[in-house]
């Protein structure tokens, strides 16, 4: 049987795209694949795998808010419409969040709430790609903020097709991911009660680090608090 939670993708905010993928080839090596626009939020992407046996399917999303697309309606996600966000992302792309997939994102939810933890509503969304449609649950909350600054995921229940069938080798693998922040031990727990053991270790200051091995070597982002 599949785990009930694995760790879906890694969120790099930036203010542009072009900017992100500049960002990318420097830091990582590498140049990111296509991604697509998000109608519900006005964003908009680039993706690259970075999977390994310990993280299947797992791949890193540089996001930015689309200039072409109207204004959403509500807050968007990721925390990308607040302002220090946005004024830290202006002196260069930033490790936001991360994704954690559910099998099931609606007893997810209630797990959390059960602990305290506001999540947010439960979206559908869904992207065009080359190869089809793409539809997804994700939960969100009113105000887009970050659970314990983005120590805990967004929670996200994919449909049938999921980016990484399609996505290449990049050259790019997720060594690890730590929490670091204060509220570690109950992220831990918060994390556990979904069935994911883990993220160990402590990462400092930040909410959270990930290590990732790339063509440049071993490459280690500090997430923004």
């Amino acid at each position: 049987m599949n785990p009930s939670a694995e760790l879906d993708h890694l969120v790099i905010g930036a203010r542009t795209l072009d900017e992100g993928v500049a960002w990318c080839e420097a830091t990582l090596g590498v140049t990111p694949g296509p991604g697509g626009r998000h109608g519900l939020m006005s964003t908009h992407n680039r993706l690259l795998s970075v999977a390994t046996p310990e993280f299947p399917r797992a791949y890193l999303e540089i996001i930015a808010i689309d200039p072409e697309a109207p204004e959403p309606g509500r807050v968007r996600w990721f925390d990308l419409d607040e302002g220090r966000v946005q004024q830290l992302l202006s002196q260069g792309p930033r490790l936001l969040h991360w994704v954690l997939r559910v099998r099931d994102i609606k007893s997810a939810h209630a797990h959390w709430r059960a602990l305290g933890l506001d999540a947010g509503e439960v979206l559908q969304a869904s992207r065009l790609t080359p190869h089809g449609e793409l539809r997804w649950q994700i939960a969100v909350r009113t105000d887009g903020r970050r659970l314990l600054q983005g120590a805990l995921p967004l929670l996200i229940e994919w449909g049938e097709g999921h980016p990484a069938d399609t996505m290449p080798a990049s050259g790019v693998q997720l060594r690890s991911l730590c929490l670091g922040s204060l509220d570690a031990e109950f992220a831990r727990r918060a994390l556990t009660v979904l069935g994911l053991q883990g993220p160990a270790g402590h990462a400092g200051a930040a909410p959270f680090v990930a290590q990732l091995d790339t063509p440049k070597g071993l490459v280690s982002l500090p997430s923004l608090s």
